[in-house]
């Protein structure tokens, strides 16, 4: 039995066997009486009164012994259901239940050792659930996802499906000559309408379908293709099946070249950040950098963020991406003056991973860079993912002494909702508003607001994208707090950044 692994157990057993012993010898020998004769030769010293007391503290003795061993075996038992509870959690997703990314890399892995299997992927991802979680609320998107599972859970076994994060879900099939009846069968019954607070829930989704070996030599060869199956499904219209076919492996074969190409560079340190000040209005002088990544090839052909980042996001190479550039940010931000704060992006698929603010706070124990000088900027995408995680990262970093700031405000449906139940230390304005405020009416109003509404919450505000003297002083004008862009200056590398706060004015700003 388990209990019988416990030292404090083979403590009181061993305990007790020696108390045995010494009761057959007492009997043996008659000490009993010896001892009772004794106590009656020296009545006159209360030593009766001495034994009696002995005599209840060791039966008290026994009777806490026995406590005790009770709360070890709850304790232990405790200490089992959590650990039971804290493996499931890590191959499970938390809202749905189901096996989570981490479980399918072990699937995959456990795979990838098998020879000649035939089996079938499909990749689902849902129709209208952005949209959803903008105009009813999380909520409700949560109550879609906990539904679409349910409802996938009717119809493949429980250890088939996993999902990826945000919509977006993987199905095994054993059967190749099963799967289109299969993906036909759960388009129907995604396809049904949720219902949540006597609200019905328009949602749909979109398959991509895979097979091994005949569209590809292995499981992660099949999940590719499934997954580029799903893209043109979604492409197609709305609850499309799409089967992958020759003509989207050409397709496929450049984004796996592109994935090659983009991990070398991770690899060989090529993507590094560049630095775009970001300035105080009130004395127009530097008060940080904002770290934007930058890939330059060997040939010298510069790669737009804009194609590599979302490559990294989808092809799970973020992290290692995230890590890197943040490293050789703070390396470079302890160059600077102490009172120069360093801002860095983080992708909506990190605010999925519970251990971010860990992997951060190492990051920074490493470089030495107080957390009091980063600032982490997140955009509302990332909220929309998963907003009970997200919320738990977000208050575990600030509790450390890192600032957030909410990007691209205004850009999504529910920036208001995110002010109020989450706590920012800045809203930054986008670009796209700045750039126009001047010349359309309602984009000023627009402006007007988000500035006056971060002066109501005393939450600063950074406008985006400044460019012209004209609108930096309509900005400051309002109460705008700072501001970034090329009036400023450009992204930099980490040298003239350098330069830049070396000014003989101290860090003063030059348009």
């Amino acid at each position: 039995m388990a209990i019988f692994n416990h030292r404090a157990v083979w403590q009181a057993c061993v305990l007790a066997l020696i108390g045995i012993v010494l009761i057959s010898v007492g009997i043996e020998f008659d000490a009993a009486e010896a001892i009772g004769d004794w106590i009656r030769r020296h009545e006159a010293h209360e030593v009766d009164e001495v034994m009696f007391a002995l005599d209840i503290v060791g039966i008290l003795s026994i009777i806490y012994g026995a406590l005790r061993i009770f709360d070890l075996k709850q304790e232990r038992k405790r200490r089992e259901q959590a650990e039971r509870r804290a493996d499931w959690m890590a191959v499970h997703d938390s809202l749905t239940g189901l096996h989570n990314r981490h479980s399918l890399e072990e699937k995959l892995n456990q795979m990838g050792k098998r020879h000649g299997g035939r089996f079938a992927m499909l990749i689902i991802d849902l129709d209208g659930f952005k949209r959803i979680n903008d105009l009813v609320g999380h909520q409700a998107g949560d109550a879609v996802l906990q539904a679409v599972a349910d409802r996938l859970r009717e119809h493949v076994a429980a250890d088939s499906v996993f999902r990826l994060g945000g919509d977006e879900f993987v199905v095994f099939v054993d059967r190749i000559a099963a799967a289109p009846q299969l993906a036909r069968t759960l388009l129907q019954a995604l396809n049904r309408p949720v219902i949540f607070r006597d609200t019905s829930l328009d949602v749909g989704a979109s398959i991509g379908m895979a097979s091994c070996p005949d569209n590809a030599a292995d499981a992660r060869e099949c999940l590719r293709c499934a997954d580029a199956a799903m893209y043109v499904a979604k492409s197609t219209g709305r609850g499309s099946l799409r089967a992958f076919d020759n003509s989207m492996r050409e397709q496929m074969l450049l984004r796996d070249r592109d994935e090659r190409d983009l991990r070398a560079a991770i690899r060989a340190g090529r993507i590094k950040p560049y630095y775009q000040p970001i300035i105080d209005l009130s004395d127009n002088r530097i008060c940080g950098f904002e770290a934007l990544a930058r890939w330059e090839r060997e040939d010298g052909v510069l790669v737009s963020p804009g194609d590599f980042i979302p490559l990294a996001e989808e092809t799970g190479l973020i992290l290692d991406l995230t890590e890197s550039l943040l490293a050789t940010a703070c390396r470079d931000a302890m160059t600077w003056p102490s009172d120069i704060l360093l801002s860095f992006n983080i992708s909506p698929i990190q605010l999925q991973d519970q251990l971010l603010g860990m992997r951060i706070l190492r990051i920074l124990s490493t470089a030495g860079l107080p957390p009091s000088r980063l600032e982490i900027e997140i955009t509302e995408t990332a909220l929309i993912q998963d907003v009970r995680t997200a919320a738990a990262i977000l208050s575990d970093l600030r509790t450390a002494g890192i600032s957030i700031a909410l990007d691209d405000f205004g850009t999504g449906y529910s920036s208001l909702a995110h002010l109020s139940n989450l706590s920012f230390d800045k809203i930054k304005i986008d670009r796209s508003f700045v750039s126009s405020f001047q010349d359309q009416e309602r984009q000023e109003k627009i402006v007007k607001a988000i500035v006056g509404l971060g002066i109501g919450l005393d939450v600063p505000t950074t406008a985006e994208g400044i460019e012209t003297a004209n609108q930096l002083a309509s900005l400051t004008g309002m109460g705008c707090t700072y501001g970034q862009g090329y009036l400023f200056g450009r992204a930099m590398p980490a040298a003239e950044a350098a330069r830049m706060l070396s000014t003989p004015r101290g860090q003063e700003a030059s348009a």
